[in-house]
C-alpha cells in the first residue's frame, strides 16, 4: 500500500505535531482546522519548532522552507478527499470524532485508511461509524510528538492485516518506533499512566505532601523527567479526568475512580497550563 499524501484533522498541540513529522519526512500534508484561525497558529507553530531545530544546527534553512511547503491548510473536510491516509486529532470527545469519521468515510476515497490519534477512545466504536473498519486502526502518538519515538498502534476488532502492517511501516518512516496494542480502555500508555497521576492526586488531596514534593520525589526516585503532577498540567487536567472516566467505566474497576481534587479543579477551569492554572500557578512563570 503506497502512502504519499497525509490528511490531519486538528491543528492544535497534537494536530499540528503529527502534521511536523510528516512533513519533515517528506510527505505531502494537508491540516484542516475548523477555521482558518486555528489552522495558522498551527502552521505557525510549526515553523517555531522547524526553527529551534535550525538554530541547533540540526536543519538547514531551506529544509525548513522545504518542510513548511509541503503543509496545506484547509477548513473543509471534502478537501482531504484524495488522501491515502488521515489522522484525527481532535477534540478527545466522543460526538465531535464520530461526526468527522461518518464525513471522512463519505468523502476519502476507496482504499484510504482512517486512523485516530484518541487517547482512550474505543477504535472498534470509532470504527463501526464507518463503512470501512479492516481500514481503520489507531495511531496514539506521543506529545510532543516531534521530540517522543513512541507510536502506539491499537487494531481494533475489525482492522485488516494490510492496514496494520501499513501503519507499522508508515511510522517507521518517520523514524518513530511503532509498538502494537490492542483495543482496550486506555489502551497501554493511558491505562499505566494515568493511574499514577491519580494516585498523585490523592496524596495532594490527603495531604501526605506538596505539589512540589511530591513531583520532587518521583523526579529523583523514580527517575521521570517531570513529576505526575506537571505531566498532569502538561497533558490537561481536563482530559485526564476524561480518560480516568473512560478507564473507570469501560473497566469497571473502582482503583481508576479520578480523585474528587481533579474533579474540583476541572470544574474551576483549572485545566492546567494550557489555562495558565492547574497544580501550579503559571501566570506567575
Amino acid at each position: 500500500m503506497s502512502i504519499q499524501t497525509i490528511g490531519v484533522i486538528g491543528a492544535g498541540q497534537m494536530g499540528n505535531g503529527i502534521a511536523h513529522v510528516f512533513a519533515q519526512a517528506g510527505f505531502d500534508v494537508r491540516m484542516q482546522d475548523i477555521s482558518e484561525a486555528f489552522a495558522a497558529k498551527g502552521v505557525a507553530t510549526i515553523d517555531k519548532n522547524l526553527q529551534r531545530g535550525v538554530d541547533k544546527g540540526k536543519m538547514s534553512a531551506e529544509e525548513k522552507a522545504a518542510t513548511l511547503a509541503r503543509i496545506r491548510t484547509t477548513t473543509k473536510l471534502e478537501d482531504l478527499a484524495a488522501c491515502d491516509i488521515v489522522i484525527e486529532a481532535a477534540t478527545e470527545k466522543w460526538e465531535v470524532k464520530k461526526q468527522i469519521f461518518e464525513t471522512l468515510d463519505a468523502v476519502c476515497k476507496p482504499g484510504a485508511i482512517l486512523a485516530s490519534n484518541t487517547s482512550s477512545i474505543s477504535i472498534t466504536k470509532l470504527a463501526a461509524v464507518t463503512k470501512r473498519p479492516e481500514a481503520f486502526i489507531g495511531m496514539h502518538f506521543m506529545n510532543p510528538v516531534p521530540v517522543m519515538q513512541l507510536i502506539e498502534v491499537i487494531r481494533g476488532l475489525a482492522t485488516g492485516d494490510a492496514t496494520f502492517d501499513a501503519v507499522m511501516e508508515l511510522s517507521k518512516k518517520l523514524g518513530k518506533t511503532p509498538i502494537a496494542c490492542n483495543d482496550f480502555p486506555g489502551f497501554v500508555s493511558n491505562r499505566v499512566l494515568l493511574p499514577m497521576i491519580n494516585e498523585a492526586i490523592y496524596a495532594l488531596y490527603e495531604g501526605v505532601a506538596t505539589v512540589e514534593s511530591i513531583d520532587g520525589i518521583m523526579k529523583l526516585g523514580m527517575n521521570h523527567p517531570m513529576g505526575p503532577l506537571t505531566l498532569a498540567d502538561f497533558i490537561g487536567l481536563d482530559t485526564c479526568l476524561f480518560i480516568l472516566n473512560v478507564l473507570h467505566e469501560g473497566l469497571g474497576d473502582p482503583k481508576y475512580r479520578p480523585c474528587p481534587l481533579l474533579i474540583k479543579y476541572v470544574d474551576a477551569g483549572w485545566l492546567g497550563k494550557k489555562s495558565g492554572r492547574g497544580f501550579y500557578d503559571y501566570a506567575k512563570a
